[in-house]
C-alpha cells in the first residue's frame, strides 16, 4: 500500500505517516523507485495510534507498547490492561490535583 492510499484509508496526512515512521511507530519497505510500500496491517496500526492519542497516550507511551500489543496472544486483553493502567494514573493525578486545590 502506497503512502497516499494509507493516508486516505486512515484519514491522516502523508506527513503524519512520515512522522510516525520517523518515530519508529510504523515501517515501510522501499520499492526500487524509492516509494514507500506499507503492509496492509499498517492501517490497523495507524488507527490504533490515533485512537490511543485521543485517549491521552503520548507517542512515547504508544511506541513503548506497540511491540507488546502486536505480539500479544490476546490483543484485546492487552489493550484493556493498558487502558486500565492509564485510567489508574489519571485518577491518581486527579486526586493529587484535588488535594493541591484544597491546600
Amino acid at each position: 500500500m502506497r503512502i497516499g492510499e494509507l493516508a486516505a484509508a486512515c484519514e491522516v496526512s502523508r506527513d503524519t505517516l512520515r512522522f510516525y515512521e520517523q518515530r519508529g511507530l510504523i515501517a515501510a519497505r522501499r520499492n526500487d523507485n524509492g516509494y514507500r510500500d506499507y503492509p496492509a496491517e499498517t492501517a490497523q496500526l495507524v488507527t490504533y495510534i490515533r485512537t490511543a492519542q485521543r485517549l491521552g497516550f503520548s507517542l512515547g507511551e504508544i511506541g513503548s507498547h506497540i511491540g507488546e500489543l502486536w505480539q500479544a496472544s490476546d490483543p484485546d486483553q492487552a489493550v484493556t490492561r493498558l487502558l486500565q493502567d492509564k485510567l489508574a494514573l489519571i485518577e491518581q493525578r486527579i486526586e493529587e490535583l484535588q488535594h493541591l486545590r484544597g491546600e
